[in-house]
């Protein structure tokens, strides 16, 4: 073999190196990508799924309040008895930041019972969420939907006392700048404690 014959020989074995290094760096970025995508995904569906699961139990406070407190595009407070222990809670939705949080607020040991301003605790309960203000999370409806076409959905911040049935839709994106488009979650959840109040 010749001095050329194995310069040429180097150039094409560092080349097929190169190639093949570049192709098993861009196939561990994107399993990476799609592990994160799919734990990210995962995490969200069940976010979708718990907050529905609160809504349907959302009930009167402990001291008598109206079981929904507020309502707007991106942000939900209610009470209910997340946790099944028989005391009803302030349940806080919201987004923040691209994270989808959850705020609880127990009620006080005391007589009366009162519930204290603001979340007592917060969690993050859903990730890299990319709603935008003309893909909201949370869209109310009244007691006569789908009938009542000329009234829903509801206009936001919401009155508490018309709604009866909310629809969550999170849209998730873990890189908005690359391809896929977002990944949306939605669901309905019906207020059915709400059944023996009068809509106004």
């Amino acid at each position: 073999m010749t001095l050329v014959e194995m310069v040429v020989a180097i150039s094409i074995a560092t080349l097929l190196l190169s190639a093949f290094s570049a192709l098993f760096i861009r196939s561990l970025r994107t399993n990476a990508f799609i592990l994160e995508e799919g734990t990210t995904a995962l995490t969200n569906q069940r976010a979708v799924d718990r907050l529905v699961q609160d809504i349907r139990r959302a009930r009167q406070a402990d001291n008598g309040s109206y079981p929904m407190v507020s309502g707007s595009d991106f942000s939900l407070t209610f009470y209910a008895d997340s946790d099944g222990d028989g005391k009803t809670e302030r349940i806080h939705y919201f987004l923040s930041n691209g994270l989808l949080k959850k705020g609880v607020r127990l009620p006080t040991a005391g007589t009366p019972v009162t519930y204290a301003a603001g979340d007592a605790t917060e969690t993050t309960v859903g990730l890299a969420v990319y709603n935008t203000s003309s893909e909201p999370i949370f869209t109310y409806y009244n007691a006569n939907y789908p009938g009542d076409t000329a009234n829903n959905p509801l206009a936001t911040p919401v009155s508490i006392a018309n709604v009866r049935l909310v629809k969550v839709h999170v849209a998730m994106n873990i890189d908005p700048a690359h391809a896929p488009d977002n990944i949306n979650f939605e669901s309905f959840a019906e207020l059915r404690n709400l059944n023996e109040y009068v809509s106004n």
